[in-house]
């Protein structure tokens, strides 16, 4: 159960970090709103991977509380990269 949701976490990191990567150039050259709105994303983004490295040291107890929280970082980055994208 648990390699299943690593994988499956590792399947979401792959996509935002292509979606990341896309948006990056297009922010570079985008609206100051555009660019604050990237700004919130990229700090969730940086919140997200240090979750993901201290998943691997949790507890199974903790484990499930960093899952959640995991999942709820991933859908605000989720967010905020759709809001980048429907302002350019």
């Amino acid at each position: 159960m648990a390699l299943d949701w690593k994988k499956r976490l590792e399947d979401e990191l792959e996509v935002l970090q292509q979606t990341r990567d896309e948006l990056r150039v297009q922010v570079h050259l985008g609206a100051l709103e555009v660019q604050e709105i990237w700004g919130k994303a990229e700090d969730s983004w940086e919140h997200l991977e240090s979750k993901v490295k201290h998943l691997s040291q949790a507890t199974q107890d903790s484990a499930e509380d960093v899952e959640e929280a995991t999942k709820l970082l991933v859908q605000e980055i989720k967010a905020g990269y759709k809001r980048v994208r429907d302002a350019l």
